[in-house]
């Protein structure tokens, strides 16, 4: 059975000539497969339907013209090399071998794209599994970081506690080094060590609250005060310390101790209740204390 040529066979397909000429140039002439796989791979160029600028020839797998050999004369001319004509039906079965081999390529391109979408798809995914765990990791380390600073700060604030305490036992040690053994040898002016007056039984409260804060005024020899809030558990050494701390140049530039008295009832307290809490002093929730000098030992 007489074959077709590759350009007659790409016609019997249904593909334009212009195209099906320039793929069999492009490919070398190499077959039908070759020039249907270019055909198949370039169908969505703009260019596929532009002619070659350079003359086909036998690269086409037609006859040249004379013209294209030269003149009337040129090889090609002699008789007896005519191609053989197909018959209806050997041309028919040519057709449907090239439209199985169309369909074949067809089938092969759809399953390669359909390769190519999954391979794409699971590149989303895994992409998208790893932007969600980076940004878990950047929550995590967040918490983490707010974590610290919580526990940074809440050392911090004991430590300041810390040196406070340290500072009042301090304060508290040194006066009781320089003052403790000489308080009491010497009688003090009457007017600024006044008899304890005993406490009027109208004058208890009624209930029994508690108070965690204490607002002391202190009032000055000068007739002014200073007001600050303390610690109901706080000791009333630690309202002569901030007495000593503020006070003014009138109390001896704050290197004489003070003597702290309470209005009413009257009374002056001892050493002995600056180691007592202002609860237990019974100056809460809030008491006026008088400062005069203490008489030095």
């Amino acid at each position: 059975m007489a074959e077709l040529t590759a350009l007659e066979s790409l016609l019997e397909m249904g593909f334009p000539r212009g195209r099906a000429e320039k793929a069999l140039a492009l490919t070398g002439n190499q077959g039908i497969e070759a020039a249907m796989d270019w055909l198949m791979e370039h169908e969505d160029d703009p260019d596929v339907d532009e002619p070659l600028a350079t003359p086909l020839g036998h690269i086409l797998g037609r006859e040249p013209t004379p013209t294209e050999q030269g003149g009337p004369e040129g090889p090609g001319s002699a008789v007896g090399e005519s191609k053989p004509i197909l018959t209806e039906e050997e041309r028919q079965e040519q057709t449907k071998r090239m439209l199985e081999l169309v369909a074949q390529k067809q089938r092969e391109r759809e399953e390669r794209e359909e390769r190519e979408a999954l391979e794409r798809e699971r590149q989303r995914r895994r992409q998208g599994q790893e932007l969600s765990a980076a940004r878990q990791r950047l929550q995590e380390d967040e918490m983490r970081r707010a974590a610290e600073e919580r526990r940074r700060e809440k050392a911090e604030e004991l430590a300041a506690r810390q040196r406070v305490r340290e500072k009042i036992e301090r304060d508290k040690a040194e006066r009781a080094k320089k003052y403790g053994g000489h308080v009491g040898s010497q009688p003090c002016p009457p007017t600024t060590e006044p008899g304890p007056v005993p406490s009027s039984p109208s004058k208890e409260p009624p209930t029994k609250r508690e108070y965690d804060q204490c607002r002391i005024q202190v009032r000055l020899p000068d007739g002014s005060s200073l007001t600050q809030t303390f610690r109901a558990r706080e000791q009333l050494a630690a309202v002569r310390l901030y007495v000593e701390l503020h006070r003014g140049e009138e109390l001896g530039g704050g290197q004489d101790p003070v003597q702290l008295l309470s209005g009413f009832p009257r009374r002056a307290f001892s050493e002995a209740d600056m180691e007592r809490p202002l609860q237990e002093l019974g100056l809460v929730p809030s008491a006026v204390l008088i400062v005069a000098k203490k008489c030095p030992g």
